[in-house]
């Protein structure tokens, strides 16, 4: 089968290590070097510097998690890189159960097997992982607002029913005045805004 690239590394990436394999073609030979890096920074450097010295020009590594991408940030711009699915490295044929992942991932890169996942650019990986933050934030609101409606509603306090955002000001005003011990429906109701929809009497 062809080599399409002769000097190129396979990355088994880890949690705490990641596990190498540089292969470089010799005419009709093969030669293999494996090493085990920490997946720390220092360890990553060790690794660029690894792959920098056996003149890898192509490295491939296995989409794991989120374990992939510091190893990608610390070899992006260097090398040209390839991330694969993990699915996909499972249906290629002709795999051998003495050969390490590290080892396998580098003899389908040198070969042109593998399909290349898409990585986005930097500036979109960034903005990717603000609207995932806001997804997560805004979803964690809510549900903290459903546990406060529930607990007013076990304690048979129907401010829900009268005011629809009871975290909004007035609802907030109110909250903490019965937080504070305040009882009386007339002093509670006078912490509501003008503008709310709900009238006075309805609120008391």
């Amino acid at each position: 089968m062809e080599v399409l690239h002769e000097r190129c590394a396979g990355l088994d990436v880890h949690k705490d290590t990641v596990v190498g394999c540089v292969r470089v073609s010799e005419g009709n030979a093969v030669r293999r070097e494996g090493r085990q890096f920490a997946s720390t920074t220092r360890g990553l450097l060790q690794l660029a510097d690894w792959l920098r010295e056996a003149g890898c020009t192509h490295v491939a590594m296995e989409a794991s998690g989120v374990y992939w991408k510091p190893v990608w940030h610390m070899l992006q711009g260097e090398f040209e890189l390839v991330l694969t699915n993990p699915a996909h490295m499972r249906n290629v044929p002709g795999r051998k159960s003495d050969r390490n992942d590290a080892s396998w991932i580098a003899d389908l890169l040198a070969h042109g097997l593998l399909r290349a996942s898409f990585v986005p650019p930097e500036p979109i990986l960034e903005l990717r992982d603000l609207t995932r933050t806001r997804k997560q934030l805004t979803r964690e609101i809510v549900q903290h607002k459903q546990r406060m409606q529930k607990v007013l509603e076990d304690a048979n306090l129907k401010l829900a029913s009268v005011i629809s955002d009871v975290v909004g000001e007035s609802g907030r005003r109110i909250l903490r005045a019965l937080i504070a011990g305040e009882h009386d429906p007339e002093k509670l109701a006078s912490l509501g805004s003008e503008r709310l929809a709900c009238k006075s009497q309805d609120l008391i």
